[in-house]
């Protein structure tokens, strides 16, 4: 999703979390089982059908459980569903679910899938995340108004068995089914609580390993207590995870020096100032921060050589270290690294083209001549449009100080409010825009859709006729075949960089200071979001 900063800020990207490390010995038995947890903003909404920011999904993610939970490189493990299958076309899915129960102690059952998810793309609903059920039969047709509900490509068999039926193969949909959107809801608490369902801790039913307790609907601080009719309650050792949103980063970190926080994130000179903090740590993210050409309004960017110079011409090594601060890392290309791997090969590093990433300024200003003599100009004036927080206007100040280097180009700087910038970018209303995007499921295609030519979110309109092709062939021709399909976005990622079809900038990571008696606890494989359900403290 593409998000409102190139801060770690987020967007809406709801994975369900990581399972890396074991659960505690028999020493942390003897400590309290409790964590405090700063977050940088409120709970919006616990209604996972309307849900859409990044920390509402945070507390979704520990108190409720979809199908699957997504695992170490990217497996997936039981969740409600205890195992499933896949058609030898890969269009039905098959989900055999365990007999787990609600926090009322109502048993979740395959009823409760079909219910959130046609409530989810009923557009008396007004989901804003409809469109990612998009691959499920009938989904848009329903979400347009076109077709009743009951049509959804879902079914229960019985209690304890869901069929997706899907217009097209889709090997990750093992992932989309981990995210918020796709987890049951009870349709008694809905329908008991009506338009305010979810609206504060005692207006919900949860299937997850926590309950949330203390939050009524606007206040900044909850509690995350352990769900005893969790399916898995016996692993889990954590009795309480105490949270506080704090908006003020410099106020998060006196509450931890104070004690007063087990853990906080840090961003800019805070992080830059805390690396030697032996409670340090860096969560790497599947978010890259790149620069777009807008190839549509200005022809001289449709020049190869043209763009190529101006990626050249930024290091992005000082961009990370000296710029940002804030644990970003430089980038391998679009997609981020240690996002998706195959066979424990990361994607990134077999896609890697380092042109495509490199700082070479003396090869720069000599493509930028080339290109401007193909274009037959001699000057040429762009303005940079970017958000207008301070990491975002930190990051166009220097990428305008970079492209300024280059004999004949003047870059002239416009950061606006993320809404109006979004808008703007949106409409082709820019020369160069910074923008960024998280993963929202751990697939290479999540990044390499958004450049094909038809894509809403293509808002340099760059456009390749192979790459399209090749991105085609690899959700259907190959979208059966494992090896022919990652070696068909490999290319394509190939291709965006050799064209230089944008520029990455950095690979986002979120900073952050944790106690060292806290253990267990692991970040998501996408966004800046944590599983506490097999945390302890020792």
């Amino acid at each position: 999703m593409k998000i409102n900063s190139l801060a770690k800020l987020g967007g809406v990207a709801l994975v369900t979390g990581l399972i890396l490390a074991g659960c505690g010995s028999k020493s942390s038995q003897s400590k309290k089982q409790e964590i405090s947890w700063m977050t940088p903003s409120p709970i919006a909404t616990m209604d996972t059908s309307k849900m859409t920011d990044l920390y509402s999904a945070q507390v979704a993610n520990g108190t409720n459980e979809g199908l699957l939970r997504i695992a170490k490189d990217n497996k997936v493990n039981p969740g409600v569903a205890k195992s499933y299958s896949v058609s030898k076309d890969g269009l039905t899915w098959t989900f055999n679910l365990r007999h787990s129960k609600w926090s009322n102690g109502d048993p979740v059952t395959a009823k409760d899938f079909v219910f959130s998810w046609q409530r989810t793309v009923n557009p008396k609903t007004a989901s804003q995340y409809a469109y990612i059920f998009a691959n499920v039969k009938n989904a848009d047709k329903i979400s347009s108004g076109k077709m009743a509900v009951s049509k959804l490509g879902v079914k229960a068999e019985g209690n304890y068995k869901f069929v997706v039926s899907l217009l097209k193969p889709q090997s990750y949909f093992k992932y989309m089914v981990t995210q918020p959107e796709f987890f049951p809801q009870n349709p008694k608490t809905v329908a008991k609580y009506g338009s305010s369902f979810a609206t504060n801790a005692t207006k919900n039913s949860y299937n997850g390993p926590f309950i949330l307790k203390g939050w009524n609907g606007t206040n900044d601080t909850w509690t995350l207590t352990k769900n005893k009719n969790y399916w898995d309650a016996k692993s889990v050792k954590v009795k309480d995870v105490k949270f506080q949103a704090v908006k003020t980063p410099s106020t998060a970190l006196n509450s931890y020096n104070s004690g007063k926080l087990d853990f906080t994130t840090l961003s800019g000179t805070l992080a830059a100032n805390n690396k030697k903090n032996k409670d340090y740590t860096v969560y790497p993210q599947a978010s890259t921060s790149y620069m777009e050409f807008n190839t549509k309004k200005i022809p001289a960017l449709r020049n190869t050589n043209i763009r190529k110079a101006m990626a050249l011409a930024i290091d992005k090594k000082q961009m990370v270290n000296k710029v940002m601060q804030g644990g970003d890392i430089t980038p391998k290309g679009f997609v981020p690294a240690d996002m998706a791997k195959r066979s424990g090969k990361d994607f990134a590093n077999e896609a890697y083209v380092k042109a495509g990433t490199d700082y070479n300024l003396k090869e720069a200003k000599a493509l930028f001549a080339k290109g401007m003599k193909q274009v037959g100009k001699k000057s040429l004036s762009l303005t940079l449009l970017g958000a207008d927080d301070d990491d975002t206007k930190r990051a166009t100040e220097f990428v305008q100080s970079q492209l300024t280097k280059l004999p004949g180009l003047k870059v002239t700087n416009q950061n606006i409010p993320f809404k109006s910038k979004l808008t703007r970018a949106q409409n082709q209303q820019f020369d160069l825009v910074l923008s960024a995007w998280i993963a929202d499921y751990p697939d290479p295609s999540n990044f390499l859709d958004l450049m094909t030519s038809d894509n809403p979110q293509n808002d340099g309109k760059w456009s390749n006729k192979q790459y399209d092709a090749l991105m085609k062939k690899s959700e259907t021709t190959d979208a059966n075949n494992e090896s022919a399909r990652w070696s068909d976005m490999v290319q394509a990622e190939k291709l965006l960089m050799n064209q230089q079809g944008l520029v990455p900038l950095y690979q986002q990571g979120q900073a952050a200071l944790i106690k060292p008696s806290v253990k267990g606890v692991q970040p998501f494989p996408t966004s800046p979001q944590y599983d506490w359900a097999k945390a302890y403290v020792k």
